[in-house]
C-alpha cells in the first residue's frame, strides 16, 4: 500500500489540505484503509485510498470553515526533497504548483474533486464514478464543466500577465 502515499498526498493537497495538515490527512486515509481492507477489492486499493482521501479533503474544509484560520500557517508549500535539482527549477516548479492549487481552489468542490481524480491521479470515468457513487452522465458531465471552467480560468490569468508591465 505504502505505493499510493504520493497520490493520496498530491490529492490531499490539490483538493485543499494546507501543508501543516498534509501529514494527518495521510495518516487518517490509511487508519481508514486498515480498519476496512477486507472490503476493498483486489487491485481497486488506489481507487479506494483516492475515495477516502476525497472524504478526508471535505471533513478538513468542513471544519476550517468552522474555526477561523491559524494566523500562524504558512501558506507556502511544504519543500520536498529533489536530488539533482538546481534551486531555480525547485523555485519554478514551486511556483507552478501553488498556481496550480490555486486555479483548482477555484473550482466548485464537486467539479474539482472530479477535476484531480482524472486528469491529475488518471482515474477513469468508471472508477470515478463508482468512487463517488455518481451516475456515468454526472461524472462526464463535471469533468466536462470542470474543464471549461479551469480553462477559462487559465485564458484569464493570461490576460492579465499579458497586461502586467
Amino acid at each position: 500500500m505504502t505505493e499510493h502515499v504520493d497520490a493520496v498526498w498530491r490529492t490531499l493537497r490539490r483538493l485543499g489540505l494546507r501543508p501543516s495538515e498534509l501529514d494527518d490527512g495521510v495518516q487518517q486515509v490509511f487508519l481508514v484503509l486498515s480498519r476496512r481492507l477486507e472490503q476493498v477489492e483486489p487491485g481497486r486499493e488506489r481507487a479506494y485510498l483516492l475515495g477516502v482521501a476525497l472524504r478526508v479533503a471535505t471533513d478538513y474544509r468542513r471544519s476550517r470553515r468552522r474555526r477561523p484560520e491559524d494566523a500562524t500557517e504558512s501558506a507556502a508549500l511544504e519543500q520536498r526533497p529533489h536530488e539533482g535539482v538546481s534551486p531555480e527549477n525547485l523555485l519554478d516548479e514551486k511556483r507552478r504548483l501553488e498556481l496550480l492549487d490555486e486555479l483548482i481552489g477555484q473550482l466548485p468542490e464537486e467539479l474539482a474533486s472530479v477535476f484531480v481524480l482524472h486528469e491529475l491521479e488518471e482515474l477513469t470515468r468508471a472508477e470515478i464514478s463508482q468512487l463517488l457513487a455518481l451516475p456515468a452522465g454526472t461524472v462526464a458531465s463535471r469533468l466536462r464543466r470542470a474543464r471549461e471552467q479551469f480553462e477559462r480560468l487559465c485564458k484569464e490569468l493570461e490576460r492579465s500577465d499579458d497586461r502586467t508591465p
